[in-house]
């Protein structure tokens, strides 16, 4: 432990000091006579005896309290502080769920939203983003550790796929349209002249939205997706995967039910050129796909350390409290 304002005990000290040589000075005009006369037989009485024995020790208490008070105020200003080092090892790793969110998804998207609140919240460290697509890609989430704002995003999407199937409970509280179409908002950007579900474009969005793509640090792309092109990407599907793969970014796809054996081989291919693995969707696999990528690529960022100093004044100023009522009652006591 330690005092963050040290100067404040010899400032205290000094004042003490001159306060007592003043007050010798004062007691030295009275060393000779007494201030009362014919004051002898009172002072043989046995009360006056038992009152001075009592006068004596409340002033020896109050000198003790009071000295206490002055010395509990002195740390307190003084600020004591410990030292505290703390051990911040966290994952140095960014996550982002990249969803294709056309209509042949939906199934697989409401399972993995629901599954991935779980992963989001024993995260520790790591930043998260959500980014969804169809004609065009939308960040609705960008990469943060904010888990509760990530964690709500999710409901907002999984009310949202729940709406569009006539699975939603609407609440008073809901504007069931703005609900309906939250995953819709900005993704169907010229889908009349470019078309739907152009998965290229989505991937290589997202590879985009990682922040300082320069830095060294574990980067996974969860795509969701059936791999059904259904108009003109800027960006082919190989192509968006060699972007992802020269950024050093893991693609783990997740395909649907429903996607055709053909969609299937070229999404693996995809996906496993930038070191990544394609999952198929079924009822009993999500949970442990999550887990899969959960416990992929972390890479720790040890000795992460933090030294500061914390002030405790808990201590001193509860005794201080004590102290000041201590007084309150002996004045009192004094007083009757």
């Amino acid at each position: 432990m330690e005092l963050r304002n040290p100067a404040v005990i010899i400032i205290v000290i000094v004042a003490i000091a001159i306060y007592f040589i003043f007050s010798k000075v004062k007691k030295e005009k009275y060393t000779i006579g007494s201030k009362i006369a014919n004051t002898k037989y009172l002072k043989n009485s046995s009360y006056y005896k038992k009152k001075i024995k009592q006068y004596n020790l409340i002033k020896k208490i109050i000198y003790l309290v009071f000295g206490s008070s002055i010395l509990l105020s002195t740390i307190l200003i003084s600020r004591l502080a410990k030292v505290d080092t703390i051990n911040n090892d966290q994952y140095n790793r960014d996550i982002f769920l990249c969803m294709d969110v056309s209509a042949s998804v939906d199934e697989l998207n409401t399972e993995l939203v629901e599954s991935l609140k779980d992963t989001v919240k024993k995260l520790n460290g790591e930043r998260f983003g959500i980014s969804i697509f169809n004609t065009s890609s939308v960040v609705l989430v960008p990469l943060t550790d904010d888990y509760d704002y990530v964690i709500g995003v999710l409901g907002e999407i999984k009310k949202s796929l729940e709406a569009n199937n006539s699975t939603y409970t609407s609440s008073s509280s809901d504007d069931f349209f703005y609900v309906r179409n939250y995953i819709y908002s900005g993704t169907l950007e010229g889908n009349e002249t470019r078309g739907s579900s152009l998965i290229g474009d989505g991937l290589a969005s997202c590879v985009y939205s990682f922040s300082n793509l320069d830095e060294e640090r574990t980067r996974i792309i969860i795509l969701s997706t059936d791999n059904d092109l259904a108009g003109t990407p800027l960006v082919t599907l190989d192509d968006a995967a060699k972007i992802s793969r020269s950024k050093g970014i893991k693609v783990f796809g997740i395909g649907t039910k429903i996607m055709s054996s053909e969609d299937r081989i070229a999404l693996k291919e995809a996906v496993e050129s930038t070191h990544g693995k394609l999952y198929n969707h079924s009822n009993s696999t999500v949970d442990s796909i999550v887990k899969d990528i959960e416990s992929t690529s972390k890479s720790l960022l040890k000795n992460q350390i933090e030294t500061k100093k914390v002030d405790i004044p808990q201590v001193p100023f509860i005794l201080l409290i004590i102290s000041i009522i201590g007084l309150i009652v002996i004045s009192k006591k004094v007083a009757k």
